[in-house]
């Protein structure tokens, strides 16, 4: 078995390949003041709770974007399961051939939704994450990175409206019944979520148009990604441990490389 860890800037998700099925998946908090030690327990908890065994993972596979978090991560990994964790990094072996500028720049993240979007679904695809950013990349039919964008995720844009308007509060993130509102807080949902399902339908028409390629696949990922397409109509794949999957195919590209 193979343990997986991919660390974004809110949460952390953790998943345990048994072959190519996920048996078990995980979500926390990404907290930078854990301890290494903290962070081992708190691995191993979890593994008792789901009535796994531990001494039977052979690897782990970690990719972060949060540099901050990794000395406690990767020496909890060392002392409490006793494997040295394979970190995902520029120049390893993706199938992913990214023609940018500065392939450097590329947070792991989105390589990683990459290669699983392109290993699992094909290309072209847009791969969309609705995580801390909302992040729109696309893979050729033949594995090639053809452009990226960024926008603000969703949480992101709701925290800021609570942070910079004193009288506005806290919601929850779901589509209104109308966009005809009536009070405070299904406003501001219309206005968050119905501008964020317009955004993304925009950008994806777009990219379609600006890279002529009508027909490429939506494949979407992140929390959030069901509350943008609950009728189902933009997406063609959600796939919500797109990124498990990804480090997992990473791990069987690499795994014999020193």
């Amino acid at each position: 078995m193979i343990l997986v860890i991919d660390v974004s800037n809110t949460n952390s998700t953790l998943g345990v390949f048994r072959g190519q099925e996920l048996v078990a998946n995980w979500r926390l908090s990404t907290l930078s003041n854990r301890t290494s030690d903290e962070t081992g327990m708190l691995i191993r908890m979890l593994f008792v709770h789901s009535e796994m065994d531990i001494t039977e993972i052979d690897a782990v596979v970690v990719s972060s974007v949060v540099p901050n978090v990794m000395y406690s991560l990767l020496n909890g990994i060392r002392k409490y399961l006793g494997q040295e964790p394979m970190v995902i990094r520029s120049g390893m072996k993706t199938g992913i051939n990214l023609r940018m500028e500065n392939p450097k720049e590329m947070g792991t993240d989105r390589i990683v939704n990459l290669v699983a979007a392109y290993e699992l679904y094909g290309g072209p695809a847009i791969v969309i994450d609705y995580s801390t950013a909302t992040t729109f990349d696309v893979v050729s039919a033949d594995g090639v990175f053809l452009t990226g964008i960024t926008a603000p995720g969703v949480q992101v844009c709701a925290d800021a409206l609570t942070q910079r308007a004193a009288q506005l509060p806290k919601i929850e993130i779901k589509q209104p019944q109308s966009l005809i509102t009536k009070n405070t807080v299904d406003s501001i949902q219309a206005g968050l979520v119905v501008g964020h399902i317009g955004e993304t339908i925009y950008i994806i028409r777009q990219i379609k148009e600006g890279l002529g390629l009508p027909d490429m696949k939506v494949i979407a990922t992140g929390g959030l990604a069901r509350v943008i397409d609950e009728k189902e109509e933009i997406f063609d794949v959600y796939d919500p441990v797109l990124s498990l999957q990804g480090l997992r195919l990473i791990y069987e590209k690499n795994k014999h490389r020193k």
